[in-house]
């Protein structure tokens, strides 16, 4: 179920680590439905520019009705992006969430997320696989676009260290090698930028080369060819995730656009604490637009 048109999608997904964060904003103002207030005003004024917009299986299905025309709803399987099987990094399934709900919500898209390493345990390995071919299978079963998002890490290096980075994009593309196989039943996969700026040539310190970043970019997108393949922003800082975007265009990678979450948003969440909800809105149509649409621009 490959869809052609190119993705603009605002993630909007984060868990208690949002919730924990703008409650802390918030202060002596802080509100139970704070969270969900923050994600609704992200959903409809960021839901206007972007193609979809994804939303988490707790707070997520009350906020259905408020996707702006043209947005397409999409819907995380997952308990909590921050909570996984205690040690192996195995997603927690929700509980108040069935794949048959889908169809009921009117959301004919699934994300679904597993933190991949590829030099682990054999055996744990094929364990996370075993339960994202379940999950790729009920989509099938059900209709469903599946959006299957591995999150690579290494099990001794730190993200972050110069190690790291110059093993990141062998990690992203042999990730994105075995989520591409039939078993799974992507039809997009929403993968890592396969390079850390702040160790390439003309950004931070120059470990590679920007012709080598380019040449990460081909090789770990390659294994992609027949699906459709977008990136996520990771947290980085908007600038940074706007020049990765720029730098695959460059590379002649062909991608199918991005999934943004905090890069679009995270200074928000400081704002809504101090100010409240109409200051929000007014930050995300006079910056987070304007942010979106400059994405928009990268992919050219």
């Amino acid at each position: 179920m490959i869809q052609s048109a190119m993705i603009h999608g605002v993630a909007v997904d984060a868990g208690s680590g949002l919730e924990a964060a703008i409650k802390t904003a918030r202060g002596n103002q802080a509100h139970p439905d704070d969270l969900a207030i923050f994600k609704r005003c992200v959903l409809e004024v960021l839901g206007q520019g972007a193609s979809t917009v994804l939303v988490d299986a707790q707070t997520g299905p009350p906020l259905i009705p408020h996707y702006p025309v043209g947005c397409t709803p999409m819907l995380a399987y997952e308990a909590d992006v921050y909570h996984f099987a205690e040690g192996d990094k195995i997603t927690l399934l929700p509980e108040n969430l069935k794949i048959t709900d889908y169809a009921r919500l009117g959301v004919k898209q699934l994300k679904f997320f597993m933190y991949y390493a590829p030099d682990d345990n054999s055996e744990l390995n094929r364990r996370k696989q075993d339960v994202v071919a379940s999950v790729g299978q009920q989509c099938v079963e059900h209709d469903l676009v599946f959006l299957m998002e591995p999150l690579v890490y290494h099990p001794t290096l730190k993200p972050g260290t110069k190690e790291y980075a110059l093993l990141k994009p062998d990690l992203v593309l042999r990730a994105t090698a075995e989520f591409c196989q039939p078993q799974y039943h992507a039809d997009v996969l929403k993968v890592e930028v396969p390079v850390d700026l702040d160790f390439v040539e003309g950004f931070g310190e120059a470990v590679m080369s920007q012709d080598d970043a380019m040449d990460a970019f081909r090789a770990a997108a390659a294994p992609a060819a027949n699906h459709q393949l977008v990136y996520l922003s990771a947290g980085v800082p908007f600038d940074r995730f706007e020049a990765s975007l720029q730098m695959a265009k460059a590379a002649g990678v062909d991608f199918n656009g991005f999934m943004c979450g905090r890069a679009l948003w995270a200074d928000a969440v400081d704002i809504y604490g101090a100010q409240g909800e109409a200051t929000l809105r007014h930050w995300l149509v006079e910056t987070g637009r304007p942010r979106l649409n400059r994405l928009i621009a990268a992919l050219g």
